[in-house]
């Protein structure tokens, strides 16, 4: 028995793009989903049932920092993430494997895993397939993460293959590559044979292969080998660029299981979700609308907007008028949200952030209606931003 049923609902005659639902043990969520990151068991600033209001259905933990702090013996105690900060509904949990790629400067990668320093306290820390799958068990989320090596994603400059041949072993990017491929299959094999509760919580292959279209070719191959309840794309939004993102996730997407939920890990700009929707992705999470929030940066229909700006000082209008968040909705001006950030009034980071996760379940809602109406041109007219051009970024994981 599996602990997760997909099915699809309605497919777009545009392109790739279907509607679906995602049965779990804790509920269900409609898909095209869009998963807002509580890392530490917490959306920072927010309450669950806030959190909740924004239309979100499904959360993210991540394995990682919940090891850390506050240890998966406590979290199990108390039945799990989900019971200890008081959210109901479906949840994921990422497996760490993304922190090692982003720790590189500092850990060691083996064979067995990863090794490195806890931020909390300094101490040497393991994560490993087994430990990995451990702590996921333990956290108790519905959809659990195999522990994967995420390389870089592009040829490294000169400062970045000093770093690999230190941390890594390897300066050689595309051996590197390659490595990562082979071990990221051995670790999902072990992930397998270490999951605990199969009937419980959906385990999530993912595929590597960095740029390498060859490699995730044959990363799809071998992670779809294993008879899983869904599968993901790993290692993009790691330092490429937004032409090098689509051109994976369009190759890669088509590659996976039709009847099984297709996960993009950690992309968040709007107009990659919606193009990798259209290639036939289902799953999404990203830390950008809190991140932003709690740096007066809010999304809109039109486009990014910096509330610090001056031009917003007397500004009467809502971060975006045909929004029904509690800011928008409840009539907080711009001019009021920029002086809370200038107060420094953690008033002003929580409104921010309720409305930028409400404007990205806003998209999913529309994405949803149109792949269930069939009128994309009618989605991509509504939506003046997925035109716009996103600025890049390093990593829009947590």
């Amino acid at each position: 028995m599996s602990a997760l049923r997909f099915e699809v609902l309605a497919r777009c005659g545009a392109n790739r793009a279907r509607l679906g639902r995602v049965h779990t043990p804790h509920g269900s969520f409609d898909t095209p989903a869009f998963m807002p990151v509580a890392t530490a068991a917490a959306m920072k600033g927010l309450t669950p049932a806030q959190v909740r209001g924004t239309g979100s259905q499904i959360i993210l933990n991540n394995a990682y920092h919940l090891m850390l702090r506050p240890g998966g013996d406590l979290l199990e105690r108390f039945g799990g993430s989900r019971r200890l900060m008081r959210w109901d509904g479906p949840m994921l949990t990422d497996s760490g494997g993304y922190q090692a790629y982003s720790m590189s400067d500092t850990a060691r990668l083996d064979e067995d895993g990863v090794t490195f320093r806890s931020f909390v306290d300094g101490s040497r820390v393991h994560l490993g397939p087994e430990s990995s799958m451990r702590v996921q068990n333990q956290i108790g989320a519905d959809i659990i993460m195999a522990f994967d090596d995420c390389p870089p994603a592009a040829l490294p400059n000169d400062g970045d293959e000093r770093r690999l041949a230190r941390t890594r072993g390897v300066a050689d990017h595309a051996r590197r590559l390659a490595e990562a491929h082979e071990r990221t299959l051995r670790w999902l094999g072990r992930c397998v044979k270490a999951h605990a509760r199969p009937r419980e919580q959906a385990l999530f292959g993912i595929v590597q292969g960095a740029t390498d279209l060859d490699l995730r070719r044959r990363s799809a191959e071998g992670v779809c080998s294993f008879d899983l309840p869904g599968y993901a794309i790993g290692g993009v939004a790691v330092g490429e660029g937004t032409d090098a993102i689509r051109t994976v996730v369009e190759f890669t997407a088509p590659l996976l299981p039709d009847d099984r939920p297709r996960y993009l890990m950690g992309v968040g700009y709007e107009r990659d979700l919606v193009m990798a929707v259209a290639a036939g992705v289902d799953m999404f999470d990203c830390v950008l609308p809190t991140r932003n929030g709690r740096n007066a940066n809010a999304f809109t229909r039109e486009g990014p907007i910096r509330l610090r700006n001056a031009c917003h000082a007397e500004d009467p209008r809502p971060i975006d008028a045909g929004c029904d968040c509690e800011a928008c909705g409840g009539g907080f001006s711009r001019a009021y949200l920029r002086h809370l950030f200038a107060a420094e009034e953690m008033l002003g980071p929580t409104l921010v952030s309720i409305h930028n996760i409400r404007h990205f379940q806003r998209l999913m809602m529309d994405v949803r209606a149109a792949i269930r109406d069939d009128a994309w041109p009618w989605l991509l007219s509504s939506w003046p931003c997925l035109g716009r051009q996103q600025p890049a970024t390093d990593s829009d994981r947590p």
